[in-house]
């Protein structure tokens, strides 16, 4: 089993929500990610998505997509994230890790080190989780059964227009939690409406048993507050890269800890 389940259930027990912040591997500076990852916790993060730098992000917005676009400049790859996350685990060997990216890294993965090295090489490294945004539930079941085997949970999206039929697939091969984005388009698009989140939430909980956590447009501690009455967990990209992108190195860690503190004690609250 993965850190994320018993994470999730103790904050359940505690009656409290997730606070899942998203930062990019290896963004705004090659050599900050593992320094950035402990400062969110001690903000009070409960997880932590951490992004895999690809060249055609499909979902991401240009705030994310440029952060990737630098990442890769940077020559961050599979490899180096890997790195980040053994070098998280030398002081941090509770916090959940899911990696959130896109098929083409894992597959390039798997061609340059072997079948199924990067299942068993994210799992050697301490990641808990797997969130490919192009991977449909109905081709990812013998995925998903290679991750269970190394401990590790396969996370889907979910979105305003999915169906009951695919809700019910993702149900089948999901686990950890389930990602619900608010929004139609990609990342940090348009205005959240809190209500047609709270209306979706009962619709995705008839057909999924596990936490759901909500992303894509939470930017500030009130929406944040909003949405954690419905939802499990609160996700937050876009505005985590915002408040880091053009601070200078030793700055960063004091400036994503001041935002992510806010949205813990509003969470709180």
């Amino acid at each position: 089993m993965s850190r994320i389940t018993p994470t999730l259930d103790k904050l359940k027990y505690q009656g409290r929500k997730a606070l899942i912040p998203y930062v990019m591997s290896g963004f705004p500076y090659p050599d900050s990610t593992p320094e950035l990852m402990h400062a969110l916790v001690a903000a009070g993060s409960d997880i932590i998505e951490l992004g895999v730098p690809f060249s055609d992000p499909m979902a991401d917005g240009p705030v994310i997509q440029k952060a990737g676009e630098k990442a890769v400049a940077f020559g961050i790859g599979m490899t180096q994230v890997f790195a980040m996350v053994r070098t998280f685990r030398e002081k941090d060997a509770s916090t959940p890790v899911v990696l959130m990216g896109y098929a083409n890294p894992v597959e390039c993965y798997d061609l340059k080190h072997g079948e199924n090295a990067f299942v068993r090489d994210a799992a050697a490294a301490g990641v808990d989780g797997m969130l490919i945004v192009d991977y449909p539930p109905e081709e990812c079941i013998d995925f998903a059964a290679r991750l269970k085997s190394h401990g590790l949970d396969l996370i889907f999206l979910l979105a305003p227009t999915s169906t009951d039929a695919r809700m019910a697939q993702v149900a089948a091969v999901a686990s950890g939690y389930v990602y619900y984005v608010s929004l139609k388009g990609v990342t940090g698009s348009g205005a959240l409406n809190t209500d047609a989140v709270k209306a979706m939430l009962p619709r995705i909980r008839s057909h999924i048993s596990i936490p759901v956590g909500v992303g894509f447009g939470i930017r500030d501690a009130v929406t944040a507050r909003a949405i954690s009455e419905t939802a499990d967990a609160v996700v937050i990209g876009t505005k985590i890269i915002q408040v880091i992108e053009d601070q200078p190195r030793d700055k960063v860690c004091e400036a994503v800890s001041a935002f992510v503190r806010e949205i813990r004690i509003a969470l709180d609250a």
